[in-house]
C-alpha cells in the first residue's frame, strides 16, 4: 500500500475524529491528567481486605473492549503492564446524558487511543483485578490502527515478528510487544553498572568531540561531512581514543566515555554503522591490570543483571564467572588451523589463506591478513569468554610493544560467542615509535587500505609532552547487551537501528492476482486488507488468520460474497 494512501480503517477514525470534535471533545486536551498510579503498582499491592486504591487516576492506551450493553470491560496498558476496566453507563453518565458511555466509549473510542481513567479498584467475580471507572477522559485519539495481537492469560497469541516491521516501526513495536521493553532496560542497568564500578574507584566520565579534523583511534573508514564557517571537512568520530589519551597527557589518571562512534562500513548482525563504545584508560596500568578489571567488571555485569554468571545465549550457556582463559593470538591460530604465523611475510601470509580459501586482496598488509584468518578460522570456536592476547605489531599501531617479544604487542581482546567484546592495550606512549607507527599507517593507505589511520601532528605533540604509563580499553555495549539480553541482532537491542530507505510498494494489478489463481472478486478486499502484491500473498506464514481477515472483512462490510475456504486460500499461497 502506498504509504499515502489512507486505509478504510484510517479513513474511519477520521471520521471519529471529527465527530468527537462535534460533541465538544478535543482530541487532543493540554492540561495534565493527574496520575496518581500505575498497573504494576495496583496488580502487585491492590488487597480487597485493605480496600486499597479507593481513588485511582490512571493513563494509557486503550488495548481491547468487551461491550455488553449498559456495562462493559476494556483493558488499559500504561508503561508499566495491563490491566482490566470496568465501565458501567450509570456510574459513568450519573445524569440524563449517556453521550460519555453510548456514543463517545462504546463507538467514537478506538484501540490505541490513550485515556485517562478514575476509579476504584476491585476484583470481578472471576477473580481479576480491576478498575472500577466513574470518569473518563480522551487523552489522544489514534489515527491508524495497531496491529492485532491475541493475548489471553498472560499468552500472546500471533505477535508481531516482521524484522521489517519492528525494527522501523519501533513505537509500534514497543505497544504490541511490551516485553521488548525489558531488553532497553536491561540495556541502562548494564551501563549503570559499569558507570558504577568506575566511579567507585574516582575515574572521570567526560565527554569528547564527536565531530573530529582528524578521524583517529581505530582502523576504519569514517563518515565525512563539511563545515561551512570554518570551509573545512569534518569526520564523524570512528573512537574517542586520542581525545581520552590527551586527557591522560593533561593529569587525570583515570577517563572514561560512553560514546555514540561511527563507521561507514557494511551492516550485518552484528554491526550498526552508529555503536555505543565505552572506553576507558588508566594511568600507571598496563593490559595484565585490566584483564584483571574486565574480568571483575564483566561479572559484576552479569550478577547485577542476573543474579549469576551463567547467562543464556542462544543455545549456549556463557559463563562469566572470574578468572576468563587467556590465549596468545598466535598460539591460537595454531591450534585451530595448524600454522604458525610468527614471522611470517605477507607472501606467505597470502599463500596461507588462499589454502584456507580465505579471501584477500591487494590492499591488505600483514596485519589485515592475520587478522582475517583469526576471524575466519579461529573466532567461530571461541564461545566462553576468552583473552585473546599479545597480538603481532602490524596488528596495533597505536599499541606498545611487547616488553619481552619486540615482535608482538601488549594487546588482548575478549572473545565471546566468537565475537570480539573487548579490545584493550598498554597503550603507546613513546612519541617517535607511534610517529613511525602512524608512517606505516600512510603507506597503507597509499596501497589503497581506506581503513588506515589518519597521522593526527596535535596527538603526536600531546605525546611529545609526555603521557605515563597507561592501559586503555574498549567495550562494545550493544554486543555486551546482546549477550546479556539473549538477542540474537545489534537490531534488537538499539531502539532506532539504521535502515534502508523505505520503498514505496506499486501494488499488483487485478490480472496478475488472476493469473496466480485468485478470483477477482477478491482482488479488492486483499488489497483493502493491505496485501498488495503476489509476492507480499506467498511470505504469509499463517494461512488461517489471513482466511480470518478476509471472512471477517467480507461479514463486516456485508459484501455477500461467498468465503473462500481455508484450504483455497492455502492454495492462493502456494501458487
Amino acid at each position: 500500500m502506498n504509504p499515502f494512501e489512507l486505509s478504510e480503517q484510517e479513513e474511519i477514525r477520521r471520521q471519529t475524529l471529527e465527530e468527537l470534535k462535534k460533541l465538544g471533545i478535543d482530541p487532543y486536551p493540554a492540561s495534565a491528567f493527574p496520575v496518581n498510579t500505575n498497573t504494576r503498582e495496583i496488580i502487585e499491592n491492590y488487597s480487597a481486605d485493605k480496600s486499597n486504591f479507593s481513588d485511582v487516576w490512571i493513563a494509557g492506551r486503550l488495548m481491547s473492549k468487551r461491550i455488553m450493553g449498559s456495562a462493559s470491560f476494556a483493558e488499559i496498558q500504561d508503561e508499566k503492564g495491563r490491566i482490566q476496566i470496568y465501565l458501567k453507563r450509570d456510574d459513568l453518565c450519573q445524569g440524563e446524558d449517556k453521550t460519555l458511555y453510548n456514543i463517545v466509549f462504546k463507538r467514537l473510542l478506538d484501540i490505541g487511543d490513550f485515556i485517562g481513567v478514575r476509579g476504584y479498584v476491585f476484583i470481578t467475580r472471576m477473580g481479576e483485578i480491576s478498575i472500577h471507572v466513574n470518569h473518563l477522559k480522551l487523552l489522544s485519539k489514534s489515527l491508524k490502527p495497531l496491529p492485532i495481537v491475541k493475548e489471553k492469560d498472560g499468552v500472546v497469541y500471533d505477535a508481531v515478528t516482521d524484522p521489517e516491521f519492528r525494527y522501523r516501526q519501533r513505537y509500534v513495536d514497543l505497544i504490541v510487544n511490551p516485553s521488548i521493553k525489558e531488553v532497553f532496560r536491561m540495556r541502562t542497568k548494564l551501563i549503570n553498572s559499569m558507570r558504577q564500578l568506575f566511579d567507585s574507584r574516582g575515574y572521570l566520565e567526560v565527554e569528547t568531540p564527536v565531530l573530529q579534523a582528524i578521524p583517529g583511534g581505530a582502523a576504519a573508514r569514517p563518515f565525512i561531512t563539511h563545515h561551512n564557517t570554518l570551509d573545512i571537512p569534518l569526520y564523524l568520530r570512528i573512537a574517542n581514543e586520542l581525545y581520552l589519551k590527551r586527557l591522560i597527557v593533561g593529569g587525570f589518571e583515570g577517563v572514561y566515555e560512553f560514546s555514540k562512534d561511527f563507521r561507514n562500513e557494511g551492516m550485518d548482525r552484528t554491526h550498526n554503522p552508529e555503536f555505543t563504545v565505552l572506553e576507558i584508560y588508566v594511568a600507571y596500568k598496563d593490559y595484565l591490570w585490566m584483564m584483571d578489571f574486565v574480568e571483575e567488571m564483566i561479572e559484576k555485569v552479569a550478577l547485577d543483571l542476573h543474579g549469576t554468571t551463567k547467562i543464556p545465549y542462544g543455545k549456549q550457556i556463557i559463563d562469566f564467572s572470574r578468572p576468563f582463559k587467556r590465549m596468545s593470538m598466535v598460539d591460537a591460530i595454531k591450534q585451530y588451523t595448524g600454522v604458525n604465523v610468527r614471522d611470517m611475510r605477507e607472501e606467505q601470509l597470502r599463500t596461507v589463506s588462499r589454502n584456507f580459501d580465505i579471501e584477500t586482496d591487494a590492499t591488505m598488509g600483514t596485519g589485515k591478513l592475520i587478522d582475517k584468518l583469526f576471524g575466519e578460522k579461529v573466532e567461530p570456536h571461541l564461545i566462553q569468554p576468552v583473552f585473546i592476547m599479545d597480538y603481532p605489531l602490524e596488528m596495533s599501531p597505536l599499541c606498545k610493544k611487547h616488553r619481552t617479544d619486540p615482535g608482538l604487542t601488549e594487546r588482548f581482546e575478549l572473545i565471546v560467542n566468537g565475537k570480539e567484546l573487548c579490545n584493550a592495550y598498554s597503550e603507546l606512549n613513546d612519541p617517535l615509535d607511534q610517529r613511525e607507527r602512524f608512517q606505516e599507517q600512510l603507506r597503507l593507505a597509499e596501497k589503497g587500505d581506506d581503513e588506515a589511520m589518519y597521522i593526527d601532528q596535535d596527538f603526536l605533540r600531546a605525546l611529545e609532552y609526555g603521557m605515563p604509563p597507561t592501559s586503555g580499553l574498549g567495550v562494545g555495549i550493544d554486543r555486551l547487551t546482546m549477550i546479556m539480553t539473549n538477542q540474537p541482532s545489534i537490531q534488537d537491542v538499539l531502539f532506532f537501528p539504521q535502515m534502508r530507505p523505505e520503498r514505496t510498494e506499486q501494488p499488483d494489478n487485478k490480472e496478475k492476482f488472476m493469473t496466480s489463481g485468485i478470483p477477482e472478486q477478491w482482488y479488492p478486499v486483499l488489497q483493502q486488507l493491505g496485501y498488495n502484491t503476489i509476492e507480499k500473498i506467498r511470505k504469509i506464514e499463517k494461512p488461517g488468520k489471513l482466511h480470518q481477515e478476509i471472512c471477517g472483512f467480507n461479514k463486516k462490510n456485508k459484501l455477500n460474497l461467498q468465503n473462500p475456504s481455508p484450504e483455497e486460500v492455502i492454495r492462493w499461497i502456494s501458487g
